[in-house]
């Protein structure tokens, strides 16, 4: 953010823009921000990621931005549009979306014939293909402690967690899409065909570099993950749409970035004219290439980010062709108000999975429940999808 701060303050002088760096969002920022708006100081912009737009919404933190941004309505990523409209009204702009795919090392499935998986059980055949292979090697690792993973991963069947009907948020975690992602899951951990570890890590880093993990389910901003965390695995990697339950095919998405304007900003319109520039200006895609390979939720802009794509470490197909047609597969998807707080009940959940205490479908069911149990407390008219039931 640094970098866009400067280049924005550097190309006028009617708006000038400070950097508050805080906490990533999970790991504290939210709750800042949250106790910002409490104490009533929050900063005139505030950053949030899609799936944590609802719950900063209901805080009452956000200014309504609908009628000031209605005229970029069509130029933007239908997802990502979407994300930021909970109830039909816009709550802040968007700047990125983030679609998920499969990285895989091409390299080694070619060397081995191993054909790229395009359903989930080629992708159960690959796997177990892959430890034939190389009995130390897996095809990729199911991380646990990432609820936001797992969020979109079932993102993917187009069974959204949370519905609003009739002004009741109606819950349904434990859904078919969810239970049918975890019980595949389920199975190959228990099969040993994938590991269960982190993502992100000192530890995964060795085991792709080493060719002990082959693939990659992961977002968009992998692509820059990828080429940062092994850049000696230049040449061996391709990028492909995930593998589908059959059907119509689609995509999950894992994060995204979004940023919306505080309720009591007394300078409202200097912040948008912000937003808007950094949104939908061309040169913001080009500063973000220097550093990153950014995806802008603005498809002008994501035009001019595939120009300026600086390629040469994956092999096989364009990596924004792929990325562009996984965007247009993303289904419909609502966040709910407790989203930020179930992923967390998703790690604690999860945690006893790798050692065979719990399993995910049975997580998944308690993961259910303790949701339905918190909107409660917070006072909001709630329904179990599971049950039916009368709101509550």
């Amino acid at each position: 953010m640094d970098q866009y701060v400067a280049a924005f303050n550097a190309a006028q002088s009617d708006v000038h823009v400070e950097l508050s760096v805080i906490a990533a969002g999970l790991s504290g920022g939210y709750a800042q921000q949250t106790n910002a708006i409490r104490a009533h100081n929050a900063p005139d912009i505030l950053h949030v990621e899609y799936q944590g737009l609802v719950q900063l919404m209901v805080s009452g933190g956000l200014r309504d931005i609908t009628d000031d941004v209605a005229d970029l309505a069509e130029g933007y990523s239908p997802a990502a549009w979407q994300g930021v409209r909970p109830g039909g009204r816009t709550w802040a702009v968007p700047m990125d979306l983030a679609p998920m795919v499969l990285y895989y090392r091409k390299d080694l499935l070619d060397r081995h014939g191993i054909p790229v998986p395009r359903t989930w059980e080629e992708f159960r055949e690959a796997a177990r293909a892959v430890r034939r292979a190389d009995p130390g090697a897996r095809l990729t690792t199911f991380p646990t402690n990432d609820g936001s993973f797992f969020a979109g991963m079932c993102w993917q069947t187009g069974d959204p967690w949370w519905r609003i009907e009739d002004e009741t948020w109606v819950v349904d975690i434990e859904g078919e899409g969810t239970l049918r992602t975890a019980s595949y899951w389920q199975e190959m951990i228990s099969s040993g065909l994938v590991r269960s570890t982190p993502t992100g890590t000192q530890e995964w880093i060795a085991a792709i570099h080493e060719g002990r993990l082959w693939g990659l389910l992961g977002a968009s901003w992998s692509v820059g993950t990828l080429a940062k965390s092994v850049p000696e695995d230049t040449g061996r990697w391709a990028v492909t749409t995930m593998p589908t339950w059959g059907g119509e095919p689609a995509n999950g998405v894992q994060g995204g970035t979004a940023f919306g304007i505080s309720e009591e900003s007394a300078v409202p319109e200097a912040a948008l004219t912000f937003l808007r520039w950094l949104s939908t200006d061309p040169e913001v895609p080009r500063i973000g290439a220097t550093f990153t390979s950014p995806f802008p939720a603005y498809l002008p802009n994501r035009a001019v980010a595939r120009r300026v794509y600086q390629g040469g470490y994956f092999l096989g197909d364009p990596v924004y062709e792929v990325l562009d047609e996984a965007a247009d597969r993303v289904p419909p998807w609502t966040w709910g108000p407790n989203a930020l707080g179930l992923f967390s009940t998703v790690r604690d959940e999860f945690g006893g999975v790798p050692t065979g205490a719990t399993t995910l479908p049975d997580a998944v069911r308690r993961v259910h429940a303790s949701a339905l149990d918190d909107m409660r407390d917070r006072g909001l008219a709630v329904r179990d999808a599971s049950t039916h039931g009368s709101p509550a």
